[in-house]
């Protein structure tokens, strides 16, 4: 039975579902495509995603191909309430509600692992790694963050990874499309919605410049913001400063920067000696997997008044104000509503055809992490390509002859 915060919500959340679906046509179209064969009969998907709209248009889908599906949340301030009681009056078992504590968001998890999932679909790694520590026998997972994909290297490195995992994360139509525009579009929105403040003119300091770094930055860049770059990689920093950021260390960025955003999902970006140097009024958010990339214990154990729902002003032993988005964790999530259901329908078509895969293929896996097959990440742009009514040309004969000669 479900344990989620307000059964009443289940309208709400279907009309949330509908318009979701409604734009994720890649992905539903996939699950109406393969309906008729029930592929994923017998099987039970444990599933530690985002509870949103986006997501619940997967959950359906993967129930509709016959799964038994349990959830619980990727995030214990993240979970959309209304969707998590629509999911419930569609038969699925949902443990999840915003706002969790640290214990309610692990006993949610430990009961997933309770109905022995076959499949885990994880983000950022959390189920999956309670499942190698209680030794559960699953036949593979999927992940969907980079943070998720990290924590499973350092697994395999160490011969500790007891089951294949597939990085969703990395093929190329979830990558280049959910880390760089979703994000980059839910950020801003995030940190509008938190503050309502011009971002034009704007000093913004953007931590990370992969993917996600890269997407918010362009998006600040958009709205008339002066965005500035750290990184700790050189190649990555080089093409910050090719793409016309500048690039500086923290240190120097803290002490002219008016909102920070960071992006790296790695410990102490931001730390108590920069919050310190800060200016008086600057504003700090993180878009990270994890709430450690800014030392926001020590903002939030000084004097704290919430001045905009999602905004704690942090007063310092300097006096200088701090502003805290969404206590420093993932903003575009808490602060707003995640990733367009355009560009989610990217990611989780991946999810599917990764989940059907180690389904058919998990026997001859190893226990090591998967890239998604290229003919996967291949048709799933087509499709893509196909709901948006955009056509593409193809090689000749001759073409191809030229191209295969020597």
């Amino acid at each position: 039975m479900s344990k989620i915060k307000d059964h009443t919500l289940a309208e709400k959340g279907k009309a949330q579902y509908m318009w979701a679906r409604t734009h994720m046509q890649i992905l539903t179209h996939t699950v109406s495509r393969l309906k008729k064969s029930r592929p994923l009969k017998g099987a039970t998907l444990g599933v530690c995603l985002q509870i949103t709209k986006e997501t619940s248009v997967l959950l359906v889908g993967l129930q509709e191909l016959g799964a038994k599906v349990v959830c619980c949340a990727g995030n214990p301030l993240t979970t959309q309430d209304d969707i998590a009681a629509f999911l419930d009056s569609q038969g699925i078992q949902v443990f999840a509600w915003s706002n969790q504590s640290k214990s309610e968001y692990d006993w949610c998890q430990n009961m997933v692992l309770q109905h022995k999932p076959d499949i885990i679909t994880d983000d950022g790694g959390d189920l999956t790694i309670k499942a190698h520590k209680t030794k559960l026998k699953i036949l593979g997972a999927t992940e969907e963050t980079t943070t998720g994909i990290t924590r499973y290297q350092s697994l395999a490195k160490q011969g500790k990874l007891y089951h294949p995992i597939i990085a969703v994360n990395n093929a190329r139509t979830k990558m280049l499309f959910d880390n760089q525009y979703g994000t980059g579009q839910s950020t801003i929105d995030g940190f509008l919605q938190a503050m309502n403040l011009l971002f034009t003119s704007k000093k913004i300091v953007v931590a990370g410049y992969g993917w996600l770094g890269k997407g918010v930055a362009k998006k600040c860049q958009g709205m008339g913001a002066k965005c500035i770059i750290t990184e700790v990689d050189p190649i990555k920093a080089l093409e910050a400063h090719m793409d016309g950021f500048v690039v500086m260390q923290m240190s120097k960025a803290v002490k002219i920067g008016d909102v920070f955003i960071t992006c790296t999902g790695m410990r102490d970006i931001i730390t108590k000696q920069h919050l310190l140097s800060m200016k008086n009024g600057a504003v700090v958010g993180n878009v990270g997997h994890f709430d450690v990339e800014i030392d926001a214990k020590f903002l939030l154990s000084q004097k704290v008044r919430q001045v905009r729902p999602n905004l704690d002003e942090c007063v310092l032993p300097n006096h200088k104000k701090i502003y805290l988005v969404s206590k420093g964790r993932v903003a575009n999530l808490i602060a707003s509503e995640g990733h367009p259901p355009e560009i989610m329908a990217l990611s989780f078509s991946n999810q599917l055809y990764s989940i059907l895969y180690i389904l058919k293929n998990h026997k001859k896996m190893k226990n090591q992490v998967y890239p998604v097959p290229q003919e996967i990440d291949e048709q799933i742009a087509l499709d893509a390509l196909h709901s948006m009514d955009v056509r593409l040309d193809k090689l000749t004969q001759k073409q191809i002859t030229y191209h295969t000669s020597w």
